[in-house]
């Protein structure tokens, strides 16, 4: 087991009553015009532990666990159904581009069964004081990243500067700086290079 790795209970009565906060705050945001601008970002910006202050989108349904665990840099976008259970830290860099229904996910639950049976916990928020255990784990991704549409990013991995993860990859490991992968499980394709830059795009922003 990693060092970084933890045990979690999800229905523990602190955790519940960050994830109600939560909760509401997503309610709210997703219910917000998509013009209303400045109370979505309002809304954002309570909702996430950082989120930078420069321009940044997050299109409706987004859904994230608790928020606070979450660290977002400048010039964010997010597109539809976007999910990030935050339950450990989630660092996102710069410049980071997610596709609609990525779902990047800090926990995991057992592997060997009897250790997924729910249990009587007294600290749970549960009429009948029930819990399960989860294995939690950060995930970090680096700075101008793209997360092409349907990816998953798995508890634990690390995904470096310049990458992009193709559509409908699982990532279970760690991915390096200036790579192209994707497959289920992901793997590095090739490395990005100059031959990948589009060479009239400076004639789009003049």
């Amino acid at each position: 087991m990693k060092e970084y790795t933890k045990m979690f209970i999800p229905t523990n009565k602190k955790m519940f009553w960050k994830m109600l906060r939560s909760e509401y705050l997503q309610y709210r945001f997703n219910r917000t015009a998509i013009w209303n601008i400045p109370k979505r970002n309002r809304l954002l910006k309570r909702l996430i532990g950082k989120i930078d202050g420069s321009p940044y989108c997050v299109q409706s349904p987004f859904h994230i666990s608790y928020g606070i665990n979450t660290i977002i840099g400048k010039n964010f976008f997010a597109n539809y159904n976007c999910v990030i259970m935050d339950h450990a830290s989630v660092t996102i860099g710069n410049n980071v581009f997610i596709a609609p229904n990525v779902t990047i996910s800090t926990v995991k639950h057992p592997m060997v069964g009897e250790e997924r049976v729910v249990r009587k916990y007294p600290h749970s928020f549960e009429p009948q004081k029930r819990a399960d255990l989860e294995i939690i784990s950060p995930i970090k991704i680096g700075n101008n990243v793209w997360l092409a549409t349907g990816s998953v990013i798995c508890s634990g991995v690390t995904i470096g500067d310049n990458v992009v993860i193709g559509a409908g990859s699982v990532v279970t490991k760690d991915i390096p700086n200036d790579t192209f992968a994707c497959g289920v499980p992901c793997k590095v394709i090739r490395k990005i290079t100059d031959k990948d830059r589009l060479t009239d795009i400076i004639d789009y922003f003049k």
